[in-house]
């Protein structure tokens, strides 16, 4: 078996298990493999496995690999920084961004969305631990934030997206998770109609399906080292 196909067996078979330990449906819960700094033969290995979803964090790599790639109905996420001179780029060639931490940031995917593509899936990225050396929206910032994107045409706000300190210990890991659960739970009492959780690594995926996880990013472990 490729090691490509042998890996994503593992990977979804532990989604299978952690969700049937924590009374999850795992099919309600989705394997966005991070293949930044992949080549395309990778992308297309996992494709012929059933892999459909795909995370890169740099614009000019995944528009390349979108060229290499044009057969294949992949949906694109792009999970890096999102800087505004990048947004219309963003805007045409994405399914989803998950990373806008700002207003600003949400209005220019909106504006410059294409009327001909469907609307543009966005997360919220919240620094739920607040790291001074990370980005995204303090968690008492969520509600103003997700009220003011769910006003913009063009863009779906599906939900929140974080990626908490590292912790070794299991409980220690849930913590966050619990946090970002309960976000957007009162999102959703709120009246706004979110679905994801975009939570959760290869090191810490059994904590973030323990408390709710809807996407799982997993890279290394189905790809290998990165070079």
């Amino acid at each position: 078996m490729h090691s490509i196909e042998k890996n994503l067996a593992q990977i979804r078979l532990q989604i299978e298990q952690a969700a049937s330990e924590y009374n999850r449906d795992s099919h309600n819960i989705s394997l966005l493999a991070v293949s930044k700094k992949k080549l395309p033969a990778d992308l297309r290995s996992a494709y012929s496995c059933g892999q459909r979803d795909f995370g890169e964090n740099f614009l000019q790599e995944a528009q390349a690999k979108m060229r290499d790639l044009p057969d294949l109905d992949i949906i694109w996420h792009f999970i890096g920084p999102v800087q505004s001179n990048k947004t219309r780029a963003l805007a045409e060639s994405f399914d989803w961004v998950h990373c806008v931490d700002r207003l600003k940031i949400a209005r220019r995917l909106s504006d410059q969305r294409p009327e001909s593509m469907p609307p543009l899936n966005i997360c919220i990225q919240v620094n739920i631990d607040l790291e001074t050396s990370k980005s995204g929206v303090a968690p008492d910032g969520i509600v103003a934030i997700a009220e003011a994107i769910c006003n913009l045409p063009k863009i779906r706000l599906r939900g929140l997206m974080a990626i908490p300190a590292q912790q070794s210990r299991f409980e220690l890991q849930r913590e966050p998770f619990a946090k970002l659960r309960q976000a957007l739970h009162d999102l959703q009492q709120r009246g706004l109609d979110c679905d994801t959780l975009s939570m959760g690594m290869s090191h810490d995926m059994r904590a973030a399906i323990a408390e709710g996880s809807t996407l799982v990013r997993i890279g290394t472990a189905i790809f290998g080292e990165r070079l």
